[in-house]
């Protein structure tokens, strides 16, 4: 099931005495297990029927004892188990059944929730979790599998935007692209970016394309876009001047080459569009761009020679890699040989 399916059955009160949570975003986990957390403890007594245990120091055979455990002056025992993947390598897990011994953690786990006791309410956590396993398809077969997985980069605009509305603002999908490409790929960090944003605009006005530009990256995307016409001109002095007037030593310009992907995203949208007989304006709201800017996005589309652009996405992703640790250099000479580089490529 979804965080969301998750979520819903919580509050419904329809728990099951199992979930399997497994996913790498921490945002939607930490929802689920505040969803049925709240549900499952709702009329008993503050923290009298209320465990949290993390592997590997807990073990499976922790976990089934307390799960097994009458609750105390209520209907319900919560209990969170956290980082289960760290319990046993399945190379252990074979070698564990072979030997005939205790079963191994993940398969005593399984057979408990064969059987397992409806006054405990068990939460696992993991962030990655062997599919092969018993427990995982045992989850699946049963439905109590909740998969936690990071948006895939395409859908972080509509996340945001969905967000933002149920915080009481708009967005447009060009600044949604612009604060995922920023604030990404974790949700948590997307989701304080926005709040921060959403405080900074004031209850129900739209989050713009500045405020992001305050909030966030303290770098006007006007100036980003003086920066990307110098280059379309193959204007290495002036964009070299302009850079110095954008990167910001403390984040080693990863900010900055953020919004150069998503104005270099902009450009190869409105430039297909155009190729498919739209109009500037309707180019320009296809590439999610306001239609006042079609102007700009036309002349800067027209200096440049086929194919450019697609050079200009190599170079970006090159300079990422190298920032992120794919070279010793300094991040300044990075940057700098990048935006040389962009030059050339026109």
């Amino acid at each position: 099931m979804t965080p969301e399916q998750a979520i819903k059955e919580a509050q419904s009160g329809q728990l099951r005495p199992v979930y399997l949570i497994v996913g790498e975003e921490q945002l939607f986990s930490d929802q689920v297990v505040k969803a049925l957390r709240s549900k499952a403890i709702e009329g008993g007594i503050e923290g009298l029927n209320d465990d949290t245990l993390d592997a590997p120091a807990a073990t499976a055979d922790d976990v089934i004892s307390i799960a097994r455990t009458l609750p105390m002056m209520a209907s319900r025992r919560w209990l969170l188990s956290r980082n289960i993947e760290t319990w046993e390598s399945e190379k252990k897990s074979k070698k564990s059944a072979k030997s005939k011994g205790p079963l191994p953690p993940f398969d005593a786990i399984a057979k408990y929730a064969e059987k397992a006791d409806r006054s405990t309410i068990l939460v696992l956590v993991a962030r990655k979790l062997d599919k092969r396993r018993k427990l995982y398809t045992l989850a699946k077969k049963e439905g109590w599998l909740v998969n936690c997985e990071t948006p895939k980069r395409g859908e972080l605009p509509g996340w945001i935007n969905e967000r933002a509305k149920s915080l009481g603002h708009s967005i447009s999908r060009s600044v949604a692209d612009l604060l995922g490409e920023l604030a990404g790929p974790e949700l948590s960090s997307v989701a304080d970016a926005l709040e921060r944003v959403c405080l900074y605009v004031g209850a129900g006005n739209a989050v713009t394309e500045d405020a992001v530009s305050e909030c966030v990256i303290r770098l006007r995307t006007a100036s980003v876009w003086e920066l990307v016409s110098a280059v379309g001109r193959r204007d290495a002095s002036a964009s070299l001047r302009l850079l110095d007037d954008v990167y910001d030593p403390s984040d080693r310009g990863l900010r900055l080459l953020g919004v150069l992907a998503w104005a270099t995203r902009q450009l190869v949208k409105f430039d297909q569009a155009i190729k498919d007989g739209m109009s500037p304006p309707d180019a320009a709201k296809a590439a999610g761009a306001p239609p006042f800017k079609s102007r700009e996005l036309d002349q800067q589309i027209r200096k440049m020679p086929p194919g450019a652009l697609v050079r200009w996405i190599e170079h970006l992703t090159r300079a990422d890699l190298d920032l992120k640790g794919g070279s010793r250099r300094p991040p300044r000479a990075i940057v700098e040989q990048m935006i040389l580089e962009l030059c050339r490529a026109n």
